[in-house]
């Protein structure tokens, strides 16, 4: 995908190291190959020495010039053992070693140390235990309390623009966020957005009402959640409740927004007020319009994490990982 090339260029020969915490997995053995002899990154691979050997052999690759860790002997382990229980002081040892021992938590102490500047698993993990696991190891954003998704659209032909971008969030995590969490996401969602987008940030809360049209409590917790969001960063661009033609669309946004907004009419991230409207969202661009729907990304962590699905091609992987180290 051409989108994927963009960003390639963006990494490439950076020297970026990319934590690799299934390497059982000929899928991701594959994928490091390529990562590697592209320039995208350094993998590195978590796993069993026999098993990413026999994955190796499966995927019919060489693996010499790519570093290769098994997490329980790792010259590291004491070193991350050590650093995961001093925020942890009544952590007996014994729990803190069969933890980091298992490659998800290892490779999160591994981004945690510095020695890597991102992670991307999950073809063989649920995303339950992935989050879990990047949550006790990297944590979170200063001031976010909140792991949220996003996808990064692509949409072919937008009014006068081609392959015009936009962040949607929240659409694969978070089921029905309050408030506060809300506001977590549309913060964490403009983060986001500063890596990937290129352009000035503009975020738009939608609703099916437009600045008081209707009411309802989902309209409310909008509101609650702008407020709360305009409070904690109060340079961001950010505004609503817009219904969604009018955080797009400048003509819709003319007429229903009579003072000044910086955001109606220009919003290109988009926070939607519960999973149901943002899965839906994405879904329906996705196929009506012809749109790339890249992602789901995590985010509301303190360095870059990328799930994928169990089902996920090689290059999936790479097209995650890709987009996951623009981000660094």
């Amino acid at each position: 995908m051409r989108i994927i090339e963009h960003y390639l260029e963006k990494v490439k020969d950076r020297d970026l190291v990319l934590v690799l915490p299934e390497g059982h997995d000929e899928r991701v053995v594959k994928a490091a190959r390529i990562i590697k002899d592209r320039g995208i990154a350094k993998p590195i691979l978590l796993g069993k020495n026999g098993a990413i050997a026999k994955a190796k052999e499966q995927a019919g690759v060489d693996l010499t010039d790519i570093e290769i860790i098994d997490p329980k002997e790792s010259v590291h382990l004491e070193a991350y053992i050590e650093k995961y229980r001093a925020e942890r002081e009544d952590m007996p040892e014994g729990v803190a070693r069969r933890l980091v021992s298992r490659p998800l938590f290892f490779a999160g102490m591994t981004v945690k140390a510095g020695a890597a500047d991102a992670m991307v698993g999950g073809v063989a993990h649920a995303t339950a235990s992935l989050i879990q696991a990047s949550v006790l190891t990297i944590g979170l954003q200063p001031g976010i309390q909140t792991v949220s998704s996003y996808f990064l659209m692509v949409i072919p032909k937008f009014q006068d623009e081609i392959n015009k971008k936009f962040i949607y969030a929240d659409c694969a995590v978070n089921i029905d966020p309050s408030a506060e969490e809300l506001a977590d996401i549309a913060l964490a969602s403009a983060a986001s957005a500063e890596k990937l987008l290129e352009e000035e940030i503009r975020v738009a809360f939608l609703s099916y009402a437009t600045r008081g049209s209707a009411t309802g409590s989902s309209v409310d917790k909008v509101k609650t959640a702008l407020a709360l969001a305009k409070e904690r960063n109060p340079s961001l661009a950010i505004d609503g409740e817009f219904q969604a033609d009018t955080a797009i669309i400048p003509r819709v946004a003319a007429k229903k927004v009579k003072d000044d907004s910086e955001v109606a009419g220009k919003a290109n991230v988009l926070i939607f007020p519960d999973l149901d409207a943002g899965n839906i969202s994405y879904k329906l661009t996705q196929y009506m319009a012809g749109a790339q729907a890249i992602g789901p990304f995590l985010q509301g962590f303190a360095k870059p994490i990328s799930d994928l699905s169990r089902g996920a091609s090689v290059e999936d992987i790479i097209a995650a990982a890709t987009i996951t180290l623009a981000q660094v």
